[in-house]
């Protein structure tokens, strides 16, 4: 039997980020060469081991902590050293601190013994320069042979990347055997009551890195929040800690500042994820929102190529160093475009981030790559002229599937079987909707011509949407997932309907039967909004897409359920999520196991989840926004007022929230009455509408 390669497994391990910089080790503090532990820089693992041990013995891991946004410590003990008692005298703590070149560990070996202690701490090193997509799959590069040169500093340098080790006071061994596993070493006696400090540091230089650091700053407000659930708060304080160790910038614009998809495979400007992120993050400001739309401008298509997916006005997909390959035939452009849904996310986000009060001077820059992407969607999108967006890989080496649900096995009909590209998604049809009308909007308001064209694009999108996709299911008519390559709805029961909620392409009675189906045992009855339903033949509660839990996914449903009124289906994915926050010690993964929530009382880990990741921990800003219930509209001089807060999620403030560039604070009393000061005196607050729960109406399939 061949081997198989297989992704490693990395929901056990302990990180910490400063991006471009990254390190996963073991719940000891131990960073060993296997799987997927490492320090990594930008696409490339310039750490493979870092191993510490006290008279060549491992200690025994206490406990671990957080020690701020960037840096993790470690807590151990080493019960041969100090005096023969059941109580242990000699302990060690190890504190790893990432930072945007490189990482630093801290050691404190600290003695209560009641004499002398005397011990050489070492830290045993490697350097493979694997790239991360080796890695991924499974593999390691070979370690490297280390150069020692100036006292206490080891180093390696290959293809233009240098990474250099350097130990205060410390001896090096890099000869012989240990020239490609070198050892930092230290002697240290304590009297008792003493401690020592050690410390190692690693520096990477890396001019061909395509992403580097993000200035300093977390580039948005930090509200202060407090919640009768205090679940809420907790989850909003840890991602934006994490969401501050994800902040990237490009070389040459260090001020347009985006966020990198994941740790570890997706450290890097992601289209989709990036976009995602900076629309969840609006509430705290439009700088994050309009430095994404910008660089991805800057990178938006010129030109059809068939290799790269790159076409005029098309938003780009994700950005490496060099072709990304993986074993299962996966290669992947250095800019790769294969995307669906970027471009009209990029026009959602342009818009959005408008309606929050980005001024006009920020704006009008970027309609010219407004009107490109509305050009993609009209000339590029649809490549039969069959009216709908669509996408197929003609490469043979690309994404099969190119939604955010983007493994090969993603689109399933009911019964389980693959459809076949091209593939219509049902979420792209109502981002396309969407897109049509909000550039439709932004181009009459800068008095630039075209508006009238995307409304008409829309009315017919609806309609060819409301006769193609509608079909019967267990749980009455729904939404199909998509079209296969003979325009035959993909018939399974999935999560993507839920993202259709908001973009316009719904009737109100069509929306209240989609909020009807996501409150379905068979999509809600795990912690969050399953990705497929339990009744399809494709379940599987720890399928990547085919019936495991995104946070995103489920912040995004339940923001659209919120926003058009559908309080208890919003709620009841807002418990999901909070109670998933909490087993995950308020780090949202980027997913997690379908099980429903009374098979194991908490959620099961998806085992090769990235942590943290940006638009999981973004989800918890948009948790917020949706239980305040801010929705601004700066242009038109309004901001509504529909909270989700209220008798069921208890009492919510928040202070330091930005409207216009205005810190404004929201307060939602048990009641769900909300209260909004600070406001700008062009902005009115209409009298708020109070919360209703609309009944589910089964929709025709034809238009009503």
């Amino acid at each position: 039997m061949s081997e198989r390669h297989l992704q490693p497994l990395l929901h056990d391990l302990v990180g910490v980020v400063h991006a471009p910089t990254s390190a996963l080790g073991d719940a000891a503090g131990q960073i060993r060469a296997h799987g997927v532990q490492g320090v990594f820089h930008a696409d490339a693992r310039v750490l493979s081991r870092a191993e510490l041990r006290l008279d060549d013995r491992e200690t025994e891991p206490l406990t671990r902590g957080s020690a701020g946004p960037h840096a993790a410590r470690f807590v151990a003990l080493a019960r041969w050293l100090g005096d023969p008692t059941p109580d242990p005298t000699v302990r060690i703590e190890r504190t790893r601190q990432a930072g945007p070149h490189g990482l630093t560990e801290e050691l404190v070996v600290s003695s209560t013994a009641t004499g002398p202690v005397r011990t050489t701490v070492s830290v045993d090193l490697a350097c493979d320069l694997a790239p991360i997509e080796l890695v991924k799959s499974g593999g390691s590069g070979t370690p490297l042979e280390a150069k020692a040169g100036e006292p206490g500093r080891v180093q390696w340098a290959a293809d233009g990347l240098t990474v250099t080790v350097t130990g205060e006071a410390a001896t090096v061994d890099a000869t012989g055997d240990r020239a490609t596993a070198p050892r930092l070493s230290w002697p240290v006696t304590l009297a008792p009551g003493e401690s020592a400090t050690l410390r190692w540091r690693l520096a990477v230089t890396d001019p061909k890195a395509v992403v580097t650091a993000a200035p300093p700053g977390p580039g948005w407000s930090e509200p202060a929040v407090r919640a009768d659930d205090r679940r809420l708060v907790r989850l909003l304080d840890r991602s934006l800690a994490d969401l501050r160790g994800l902040r990237l910038a490009e070389p040459a614009h260090p001020e347009d500042v985006f966020l990198g998809a994941g740790v570890p495979w997706f450290l890097t400007l992601f289209g989709r994820d990036s976009l995602w992120a900076a629309r969840m993050m609006l509430p705290l400001g439009t700088d994050l929102a309009a430095g994404t739309l910008r660089v991805l401008a800057r990178r938006q298509g010129a030109r059809v190529d068939p290799a790269t997916g790159e076409a005029p006005g098309k938003i780009l997909h994700e950005l490496r160093r060099h072709e990304f390959t993986l074993d299962e035939g996966l290669r992947l452009p250095p800019a790769y475009y294969g995307t669906v849904d970027a471009t009209m996310l990029w026009i959602g986000l342009l818009h959005d981030t408008w309606r929050w009060g980005l001024p006009a001077d920020q704006v009008e820059p970027l309609l010219p790559h407004l009107e490109a992407a509305l050009g993609w969607l009209g000339e590029h999108a649809d490549a039969d002229g069959d009216g709908f967006v669509e996408y197929v890989d003609t490469t043979g080496h690309g994404l099969a599937n190119q939604g955010w649900k983007d493994s090969g096995d993603a689109v399933r009909f009911r019964d389980g079987r693959l459809a076949a590209s091209p593939i219509v998604l049902a979420e792209v049809q109502g981002y396309a909707y969407q897109a049509a009308v909000n550039g439709a909007d932004l181009l009459d308001a800068f008095g630039r011509p075209g508006a009238d064209r995307w409304r008409s694009y829309a009315d017919r999108l609806a309609t060819r949407f409301r006769g193609a996709f509608w079909v019967d299911g267990p749980h009455g008519s729904q939404p199909a997932l998509a079209l296969d390559r003979d325009k035959c709805p993909v018939d399974s029961l999935t999560s993507n309907i839920g993202h259709l909620l908001g973009t316009g392409l719904l009737s109100d009675a069509e929306s209240a039967q989609v909020a009807a189906l996501l409150s379905t045992e068979a999509l809600a009855g795990g912690f969050g909004l399953r990705t497929m339903s339990t009744d399809d033949a494709g379940f599987s509660p720890l399928s990547y897409h085919c019936g495991s839990i995104w946070a995103h996914d489920t912040a995004i449903v339940l923001g659209g359920l919120a926003r058009a009124g559908h309080r208890e289906a919003a709620l009841r994915l807002a418990d999901g999520l909070l109670a998933a926050a909490e087993a995950f010690d308020y780090r949202l993964p980027e997913l997690y196991g379908g099980d429903d929530r009374a098979a194991l009382g908490r959620p099961v880990p998806y085992p090769a989840a990235c942590h943290p990741q940006a638009w999981s921990a973004a989800s918890a800003v948009l948790l917020l926004q949706a239980a305040l219930g801010v929705y601004p509209d700066v242009p038109a001089g309004r901001v509504d007022l529909r909270p989700l807060a209220g008798p069921e999620l208890g009492a919510l403030a928040a202070e330091g929230l930005r409207i216009a560039d205005t810190p404004v604070k929201v307060t939602v009393d048990n009641t769900c009455h909300p209260t909004l000061t600070g406001l700008p005196a062009t902005l009115t607050i209409p009298t708020p509408r109070q919360p209703t729960t609309r009944q589910p109406t089964t929709p025709t399939h034809s238009p009503t």
